[in-house]
């Protein structure tokens, strides 16, 4: 008797290869950017490669629990739903009242010595969390009380992370935007939504100035909005970072002024290695390079969206659809602020910025969206 044929499963090797190519070309623009601050530094021990070293080995040990995950049973994690839900809250409390000042702000959380951010953790569990609940719903999901309890089951969280830290406040509303919408009939809403968002753009000042004198914005959020608006009027302030942050755009030109060339790392653009990055591969790669950065993400979210439209299950396209919206909002947020088209909210620039945090969480995620084309059978 014929053995029964065993169906081939799918892995998205083209989505590897663009997670260890943004790493490592991550890595090269971090050693460029951070290391004239970290040979001048006594914090640093005068060591160039500091951030990039430190960087390498997070990346290290997150592609491997990447490659760990991607192996998994992808709705093995819908058990941990519930806990990991109200561990968010737990945590979130937690470095709200004990958590590490940075900057004014408390952001970071210690424990066992470990150093790290929250809101990274509650990003992949409310993707997690609401994938459940819309897959839960069914068709259900089309009813208002079914959006209600997915925005029900966002708002809280996104604002005790908004407390603290605004623009991941802000990336949490996107990705509940993004897998509602997707998985909803009714378009309306999210039409009229984001017509709200582009007038609030429109006239952020008198709604800005409006919103601080009911106590609803701080006035260093407020400040935020009017650098914006106008840089130039604060070159010593507010818009130092914004106007050093165009001078590498601009002075990078066509080609740049190659790779390790910058002039605006030297001091100039504050924390180079971090939020404004993307400021710094445009000066030493130009428009060029630019562009080349922005079209690999372009064929990420592509990835992406094949292995969505074909993952076996909703539960599984629906967290691919969470991960996707993640890294697409982040993206454009952080080339937004860099290049002054909204104000500074202090966004990472995903696999390339520094942060341990950050690419340790986003290497997880990855896992998650691979183990979901790894259930992607080709043949039955």
């Amino acid at each position: 008797m014929a053995k029964k044929k065993r169906a081939q499963r799918f892995y998205d090797y083209s989505l590897l290869f663009t997670i260890v190519f943004l790493t490592v070309f991550g890595l090269i623009m971090i050693y460029s950017a951070s290391s004239y601050k970290a040979q001048i530094s006594n914090q640093y021990g005068g060591n160039a490669a500091y951030f990039m070293n430190r960087q390498a080995m997070i990346a290290l040990a997150g592609f491997l629990i990447m490659l760990f995950i991607s192996k998994l049973d992808y709705h093995w994690y819908s058990r941990f739903a519930v806990l990991a839900y109200i561990m968010s809250f737990v945590l979130m409390i937690t470095v709200s009242l004990v958590g590490k000042k940075v900057n004014g702000k408390r952001r970071w959380l210690v424990i066992g010595g470990i150093q790290f951010q929250p809101t990274e953790l509650v990003k992949i569990t409310l993707i997690v969390v609401l994938a459940t609940v819309i897959t839960m719903l069914g068709s259900r999901i089309n009813e208002w009380r079914a959006m209600l309890l997915v925005i029900g089951l966002t708002i809280p969280v996104a604002g005790l992370v908004a407390a603290n830290n605004l623009s991941s406040g802000i990336i949490i509303c996107g990705i509940a935007f993004v897998m509602l919408f997707i998985s909803t009939k009714r378009k309306l809403p999210f039409a009229i939504c984001m017509g709200v968002g582009v007038a609030g753009i429109a006239f952020a000042g008198p709604i800005g100035h409006a919103l601080e004198a009911v106590g609803i914005l701080q006035s260093y959020q407020l400040s935020r909005i009017n650098v914006w608006l106008n840089p130039e009027a604060y070159p010593k302030t507010g818009g130092f970072q914004v106007l050093q942050g165009l001078y590498a755009i601009g002075s990078g030109g066509l080609f740049g002024k190659g790779l390790g060339e910058s002039i605006q790392k030297l001091g100039f653009v504050p924390e180079a290695q971090n939020d404004m990055i993307f400021s710094i591969i445009c000066e030493e790669l130009g428009l060029f390079g630019a562009i080349s950065v922005i079209l690999i993400f372009v064929f990420m979210i592509y990835r992406f969206m094949l292995i969505a439209s074909n993952a076996p299950d909703l539960f599984g396209a629906l967290l691919v659809v969470g991960v996707m919206s993640h890294i697409a909002i982040q993206v454009i947020l952080n080339i937004a602020v860099v290049t002054n088209t909204i104000p500074n909210t202090g966004i990472t620039l995903p696999f390339i910025s520094y942060g341990g945090t950050s690419i340790l969480f986003l290497m997880i995620e990855m896992g998650m969206v691979l183990s979901v084309s790894n259930q992607i059978k080709l043949e039955k």
